[in-house]
């Protein structure tokens, strides 16, 4: 093997490490849900988390929004605990007041 093949594999070696470097590289600054968040990026999020809270090692407590309206719920201990806005009892409507008989 004389000295020119030799470096020319030198330099395939380097090229190929540098490229095996470069996406490690870009893997770890994009992160490995990177295809995810390219394709979810033309679509339009209807949930999404506002602020989460550890209570204790197995209980945690989120507040998050679906379709505008904010709901809070009790995630541990291998149940989830949900509650929110109530609806609003509609309060019955009155009653038509009845024509008094004419005597």
């Amino acid at each position: 093997m004389n000295i020119v093949e030799f470096i020319r594999a030198i330099a395939a070696l380097a090229v190929t490490l540098g490229l095996i470097g470069l996406a490690a590289y870009a893997l770890r600054r994009f992160g490995p849900d990177a295809l995810t968040r390219l394709v979810s990026a033309h679509q339009v999020r209807r949930m999404r988390v506002v602020e989460s809270l550890v209570l204790d090692p197995t209980r945690r407590l989120v507040i998050f929004s679906l379709d505008g309206e904010e709901r809070l719920m009790l995630l541990g201990e291998g149940k989830l605990l949900d509650w929110g806005p109530r609806p609003v009892p509609v309060p019955p409507a009155p009653a038509a007041p009845t024509p008094e008989p004419v005597a």
